[in-house]
């Protein structure tokens, strides 16, 4: 049984994302300069619709899905966390950021013990609470590899010492890891290119 497809128009009778060959046809057989093209998950579809067609004709980009580096600019509609730790008080806070516009949705902190890696990986946990209630945004952003792997793993691998200062940080890194094993979630978490697309934008700035 053949893999279902998907079809972007960018330049058709109704431009638009299609779930079929008949209906992207309709759109664009016999209408001239008709610009269009298939792609394997609806999510890529969507995604390619509001870029410029340009990036995505002649290109591989659709067998690319998920590795954010190759696009040219972050999903709208996403959600961008980071987390900031101090090094000299010990402190920890993070907070999540609507992209585009910008706005904070929540912030966490700061706490008085805890890690860098331990504030980016709480942070993708609210964020992925945040979107069980927001279903719009399909997307999260994160700059930390380490803090994405955890969350994959369902695991926070962090060393901090377990005494009393830290008991409850470590506490709610137990109840998120706790919620990443009993709770699905079709969010895409992906990484910000800093290098391509800036800081990101719920960066603390205190670089």
């Amino acid at each position: 049984m053949a893999k279902q497809k998907f079809y972007t128009v960018w330049k058709g009778r109704r431009p638009g994302v299609y779930n079929s060959w008949d209906e992207c046809k309709e759109q664009i057989h016999e209408f001239e300069g008709a610009v269009y093209k298939s792609f394997s998950n609806k999510q890529l579809a969507d995604q390619a619709f509001l870029m410029n067609s340009k990036y995505y004709i002649g290109s591989d980009r659709e067998e690319k899905y998920g590795q954010s580096n190759l696009l040219d600019k972050p999903m709208i509609d996403s959600l961008c966390v980071d987390g900031a730790w101090n090094s000299k008080t010990n402190a920890m806070e993070y907070q999540g950021v609507l992209f585009p516009n910008l706005e904070r949705v929540f912030h966490a902190g700061p706490f008085d013990v805890g890690t860098n890696n331990i504030a980016e990986f709480l942070g993708i946990v609210h964020a992925l609470t945040y979107c069980k209630n927001h279903p719009k945004i399909s997307i999260i952003y994160s700059d930390s590899h380490t803090a994405i792997t955890w969350i994959k793993k369902k695991k926070a691998a962090t060393k901090i010492q377990n005494n009393e200062a830290s008991a409850y940080v470590i506490e709610i890194v137990k109840r998120a890891e706790n919620w990443l094993i009993n709770n699905e979630y079709k969010t895409k978490i992906l990484k910000w290119e800093t290098k391509l697309w800036g800081e990101n934008p719920a960066d603390f700035g205190r670089k």
